[in-house]
């Protein structure tokens, strides 16, 4: 039930983002005057709508995804009278661009001429266009700074969880102390569990990551040490060993170091804005590097789904996937606030990922629109240098051949990942 109830509210929260990321287009196409006929959460047929003004605003029965259908996206020819589209060929791909301008120009009454997508200037179009990945990008920022500013992460403390009882070189495979054990610096002094550090060297202790470079860069020296135990400062004069431990920039590598011998407590620290930008920099590099690697991920999934090998966890995921996962969350044994937090994280990672892949200059994403705005300011001020007529707008149905065939594999990739989210599902555990 916890699954279920998990699955269902992360599944509301995923269909909020794709109404707020329609939301962000329709806002600067009212902005700008375009008319909007149908601002839609979901595809295939009508299950609930309304309308208001000039705009049926809906939910349809199939919820992968979510549309706003503005006039005039497609443009007739420069050189084809007004309201008429005429036949130049009989070509397969060009017929089919010709029924598309058609139907385009079918929903243009007399008196939208100043209100059809393609008649605006090229940075409205980018604004009306970029309106809704931004919207995605402004959720993950917001669902970050909630993570990170307001619910705080798990992160080591300064603080004292336990003390180890003998200097145990990093590669000695042992559980128990030998006969004749070396006792660690922490426990010759007397440290104990829930002591914070208050002050080492001389220097005031902020956070376990500071304490932990001062500590190995202490080795084989007496430290001044001041803890604070249940409210009460104590002053140590510890003499810091050397140990045989991993290495803090690769764990995979052995290095002679400053050792104290205790494990910090861990416990739920905020951050500030620096952080925010931080991890919006860090998994924006790697879901671009995702993105690139697309078609190999993909083969990867079509394998698992298939053959029963075991998914990729940073591999693609679809609405199915990712609700599975917010149903594994809720149904955990996880203390309630670090469910809150992996569900915060998952949904700002989500729109993160819808917002930059949308952003791929491709047809019909909305980066293909982008590069043809981009495209026709670049035209438009290439003539006005060159004292050259205007060239107008730039005829995004040229790519209409293309465009449909990226749908299609779209629509495969798609498929795909329902299927294998069903049928060999990522999950939480990896």
């Amino acid at each position: 039930m916890a699954w279920l109830a998990g699955a269902g509210i992360f599944f509301l929260g995923l269909m909020a983002s794709i109404a707020l990321h329609e939301l962000g287009h329709l806002s600067f196409a009212k902005l700008f005057g375009v008319r909007t006929t149908q601002f839609m959460v979901g595809f295939g047929p009508t299950l609930w709508s309304r309308n208001k003004g000039e705009t049926e605003y809906g939910l349809k029965w199939i919820p992968l995804g979510g549309y706003i259908r503005m006039i005039g996206m497609l443009p007739p020819r420069k050189d084809d009278p007004d309201g008429y589209i005429r036949r130049s060929s009989t070509g397969r791909f060009q017929t089919l661009v010709d029924s598309a301008r058609e139907g385009a120009l079918e929903e243009v009454r007399p008196g939208d001429e100043d209100r059809v997508f393609y008649g605006k200037k090229w940075w409205q179009k980018l604004l009306i266009m970029f309106g809704g990945p931004a919207m995605n990008l402004l959720l993950a920022v917001f669902f970050f700074a909630i993570l990170l500013m307001g619910i705080g992460t798990l992160a080591p403390q300064p603080v004292v969880s336990s003390v180890a009882k003998c200097t145990v070189a990093v590669t000695a495979k042992i559980q128990d102390c030998p006969a004749n054990y070396v006792p660690t610096p922490a426990a010759r002094v007397g440290l104990q569990a829930r002591d914070r550090i208050v002050s080492y060297d001389g220097t005031a202790i902020g956070s376990y990551t500071q304490l932990q470079k001062l500590i190995r860069a202490s080795g084989g020296r007496t430290v001044a040490m001041i803890v604070d135990r249940q409210g009460k400062r104590i002053a140590f004069q510890v003499p810091v060993t050397t140990n045989q431990m991993q290495d803090l920039k690769d764990p995979n590598k052995v290095v002679n170091t400053g050792f104290l011998g205790i494990t910090p407590l861990e416990g739920w620290q905020t951050q500030g804005p620096g952080a925010v930008a931080g991890m919006m920099t860090d998994l924006t590099g790697r879901t671009l590097s995702g993105l690139a690697n697309m078609p190999t991920k993909m083969v990867g999934v079509w394998n698992a789904a298939f053959s029963g090998q075991k998914r990729d966890p940073n591999g693609p995921i679809g609405v199915v996937g990712v609700s599975r996962i917010g149903g594994e969350i809720l149904a955990s044994k996880n203390p309630l606030k670090e469910k809150v937090a992996s569900f915060i994280f998952l949904l700002g990672s989500i729109n993160l990922a819808v917002g930059l892949f949308n952003l791929v200059p491709l047809l019909p994403l909305d980066g293909g629109h982008i590069a043809g705005a981009l495209w026709e300011a670049v035209k438009r001020g290439f003539a006005r240098l060159t004292h050259r007529p205007d060239p107008g707008y730039v005829d995004v149905a040229k790519a209409l051949p293309l465009t449909y065939a990226m749908a299609a594999v779209f629509m495969v990739m798609g498929a795909l990942l329902i299927y294998a989210d069903v049928f060999n599902p990522i999950h939480l555990s990896g």
